[in-house]
């Protein structure tokens, strides 16, 4: 199963935020659309870097409420890792557990086509795993 099966299902919208746009925005960015991430890109192709609710509970510790008119270019994760569509789904739950991190930016020819999160990767291995189960399962009732 590769990264293209989980965007053919779940589509390829991303919410992206600039770089230049406020925490507190992005804070509301994040609850209006009930994910953990949001990738920060100025032209909404290109991944400039990724900024997760992590990232701004993990920064109020240092700057307190104050952290809310930051740009979010000031919390954000700039080197972030990315995947392609043909990568295979057993291979980035290695990556995304060995990189403790949870969302991966999908891109092709250089630009962002989907973000995949830990827990798509986890619902289709799981899915997966059913499928092989009950192939056996047949396969055994089959051949009594």
């Amino acid at each position: 199963m590769t990264v293209r099966s989980i965007l053919a299902q779940k589509g390829s919208s991303v919410v992206t935020v600039r770089s230049d746009t406020q925490v507190r925005e992005a804070v509301r960015r994040l609850k209006q659309a009930n994910v953990g991430a949001l990738v920060v890109s100025d032209d909404g192709a290109t991944v400039a870097g990724i900024i997760s609710e992590r990232d701004i509970v993990r920064a109020l510790g240092d700057h307190d409420t104050g952290l809310l008119d930051m740009p979010v270019s000031r919390l954000m994760t700039r080197e972030v890792r990315t995947c392609r569509p043909e990568d295979r789904i057993k291979e980035l739950m290695g990556v995304m557990t060995h990189g403790r991190f949870r969302h991966l930016p999908v891109v092709e020819d250089g630009e962002m086509i989907g973000l995949v999160s830990i827990g798509d990767i986890v619902k289709c291995r799981v899915d997966e795993l059913e499928h092989e189960t009950n192939h056996l399962r047949e396969y055994i009732v089959g051949s009594r």
